[in-house]
This record gives C-alpha cells, structure tokens and sequence, in this order.
C-alpha cells in the first residue's frame, strides 16, 4: 500500500473515531452521574442523534465527493461547498423547532416512562437546537478532506471531541450542571471543529471556492444520492438503536435499554472504524474516477475490502476478549442484571461487524464511482428495510437473544446481495 493511501485512510479512521467520542463520552460521564437510568434515558435519544448527523453526513460528504469528481474532471466546482452548507444549515431548522416546543413528546414517543422525560428533555432540547451546527460540520469537514488536507480535518475532529470529553466532565462533576451540562459540552464540539477547517479555507493551499450561485433542489438530490451511503451508515445505526429499544422495552423493560445502550456506544466507535476507511478511500476512488482510471480505481476497492476484512477479525477479538472489561466501563453501578443482558449481547451483536465492514467499503465505492441508485438501494435495504425485519421476527422466535442476532443477519443478507448483483460483478473484476 502506498504512502497516500495509508496517509489518507489512517487519519480518516482516527477523525471518524474522534467523531464517534462526542456521544461515546457523554455516555460515559452520564453513566458514572445517573446510572442505568441515565444510560436508557441516552440510549433513547441516540436515534435522533442518528437522524442528525445521517442528514448533515449525506449532505456534506455528497457534495465533497461531487465537487472531487468535478475538480478531477476540470469542470467547475466553485459553488459546491456554500451550497452544501446552505441546505444542510435549512435541514437543521425544523429540529431547532421541535426540540424547543415537543421535547417531551418526543420522548414519549421513543417509549421513555415520566422519569426518563424529566432526566431528558433539556438534554434533547439543547442537541436539537444545535443541529445546523452538526450538520454543517459535516460539510466543513468533508470539504477540508476533499481538498487534499486530511491531516487538517483529522485534527478539527479530534480537537472538538477533546473539547467534549474535558467540558462534560467539568460541566457534569465539578458545576453539577447535569444532563444540560454534557448537552452543552456535545454542542459546543462541532464549532471547535468547523473554526479549526475554517484556518484551511483561510489558508494559501485551499482550493475549495466560495461561489454562492443559489439554492438548487436537483442538485442537491444528485449530491444527496452519491451521498447516501454515509446517510446510511450514520441513520441505520439509530434505525437499530429505535428499533431495538422497542423490542428489548417490550421483553425485559428499561435495564435491557441500558444494556444495548452499553452494546450501541460501543458500536458506534466500531462503526467509525469502518467508516472512516470509506471515506478515507472516497477522494481517492473519486479523483481517479474521475480521470477514467478504471485499474486504479478497482485496486483501491482490493485494498479497501481486505483491510475492512483485517479490522473486523480485530474487532470481534477484542468484544470476545474483553466482554466484561467493555461492559464495566459503563456500568459504575455494578448492575447485574445489565450484565446478564449485555455481556451475550455484546458477542452476539458484533459478530455482525465480520460482513458490515464489508458492506461500508462496498457501498462508498458505489457511491464515490457516482453510482447513486445502487447506493440508495443496497443502504436502504443493509440500514432499514433487512434490520427492522430481522430484528422483528427473531425477536418474536428467540427473545432477547434474537435481537441481538439480527444486526448480523441483516448485514450478512446485504453482503449477499451486493456480492450477487450483477452490476457490481460487471464493474468489479476483483471479486469475479
């Protein structure tokens, strides 16, 4: 592997890694403050953080990957990246009024009791009303890797996920600030993000334009299609977490949500681990597709799936290895009964990761080659439709053991789908 490939797909892993802390260290601080209640009151809010960033990912990393596709082909681009933050800031809006007007009703609706309401309302009011900030991150950050700077949006990630995790404590412990507190901490991470990448734009070596042409719709759904992938990857997670807080609410009640809350924190760290190998090969898919270099690009898609192979063996070693190490980090309690439901959820539910790798590389190879109606329906059936069906039906069959076993099926029925497609067999020689 090449010195600029293992640059771009080291520093993307760790930005994604650095993103993935925002919630991971609310988690944590909450845990060690307010318990299992705290953590099934997070844990059901954890979709609508999905929803936010799925929005703001596809947005963002969309209009990245179109505006390298143009740039490579020598076309104009200048507008590109005011137009993305011109709609992901109108997207965010409407959450800026729900948060502040239906904070509990929202709630209610994910399944939380009264207790769970009073703990989380000003929690979910402050994160809904930040949500231009995190979907504009998403665009400051995507363009800064586009444009040949991914040591610069590495760094923007990691600086405002260490903002988080210093802030939440201060905020929760020393000022008592509670649930608001590790709120304001998450909400204040992304503009130390976005004033890090503005320094890149600010910068001789930037070569993102700053043209504002207009809003356009089709446009927008051309850029929203290439970047359905990352939307996927970022709203199947919470479509996961919702569905499964559901199912599990039903057969064990609250402590089995804090304990897929353990499971789903956990979860979205290795996610960030694939995702950032995506996207680490997504400018680099995208530049020589763009330049007609069909060899090239295959290559890269070899290297993609083999090290999304390396890194999801690695992953199952080490949920198997350290079960009850992973576990205890987030329950300060000792609660038994969370262990007796997260430590076989744990092994079960990551087992799943062995095809999911796989899907993520696949998918962004699709979209970064600009083929949006593949990546539309291969991400909607591996992050809503085969989930909620798996998750339904073997939760019925087999329980609470069913429910974790249904993340597996579902990626592993995606891969089997993709693997069988016929024009990806066509435009992939690698796995003929």
């Amino acid at each position: 592997m090449n010195k600029k490939i293992a640059r771009y797909l080291s520093l993307s892993v760790i930005a994604m890694i650095g993103v993935s802390i925002y919630i991971l260290a609310d988690t944590f601080f909450i845990s060690k403050k307010f318990g299992a209640q705290g953590l099934a009151t997070l844990n059901l809010i954890l979709p609508l953080f999905g929803l936010i960033f799925a929005i703001g990912s596809m947005i963002g990393i969309g209009s990245a990957t179109r505006y390298q596709i143009l740039v490579s082909a020598g076309k104009q681009a200048d507008d590109c990246f005011l137009h993305s933050l011109a709609w992901s800031f109108l997207f965010g809006l409407p959450f800026v009024v729900v948060g502040v007007l239906f904070p509990e009703e929202i709630l209610r609706l994910l399944g939380a009791n009264q207790k769970l309401v009073d703990l989380g309302k000003n929690y979910l009011t402050c994160i809904f009303c930040a949500a231009p900030l995190f979907m504009c991150n998403y665009s400051f950050t995507a363009f800064v890797r586009n444009d040949h700077a991914p040591g610069i949006s590495m760094f923007a990630a990691l600086m405002g996920s260490a903002f988080n995790i210093v802030f939440d404590y201060i905020f929760l412990f020393p000022m008592k600030m509670g649930f608001v507190g590790a709120a304001l901490a998450t909400v204040a991470s992304p503009l130390v993000t976005m004033a890090i990448c503005t320094c890149h734009f600010l910068g001789k070596k930037n070569g993102v334009g700053f043209a504002f042409h207009g809003l356009f719709f089709k446009r927008l759904l051309r850029c929203a299609l290439i970047g359905m992938s990352s939307f996927v990857g970022e709203f199947s997670s919470g479509m996961i977490t919702l569905i499964f807080n559901g199912l599990i609410l039903k057969l064990v009640g609250t402590v089995g949500v804090a304990a897929y809350g353990v499971i789903a924190n956990i979860a979205l760290v290795a996610m960030a681990i694939f995702n950032g190998v995506a996207q680490g090969l997504q400018p680099l898919i995208s530049q020589n597709y763009g330049k007609n270099k069909g060899e090239e690009v295959r290559e890269l898609l070899r290297k993609g799936l083999f090290i999304a192979g390396i890194l999801a063996l690695l992953i199952v070693f080490i949920t198997w290895g350290f079960t009850d190490s992973l576990i205890g980090i987030f329950n300060s309690e000792g609660n038994k009964q969370l262990l007796k439901y997260a430590y076989p959820g744990i092994r079960i539910y990551f087992l799943g990761f062995l095809f999911a790798g796989f899907n993520i590389v696949l998918i962004a190879y699709f979209s970064a080659t600009d083929k949006g109606e593949l990546v539309t329906i291969a991400s909607l059936l591996r992050g809503c439709v085969l989930i909620a069906l798996c998750a339904v039906v073997l939760g019925r069959l087999f329980g609470l053991w069913g429910v974790w076993a249904s993340f597996g099926l579902a990626e592993g029925m995606t891969f089997i789908f993709l693997f069988l497609w016929g024009k990806f067999a066509k435009s992939s020689s690698c796995l003929k």
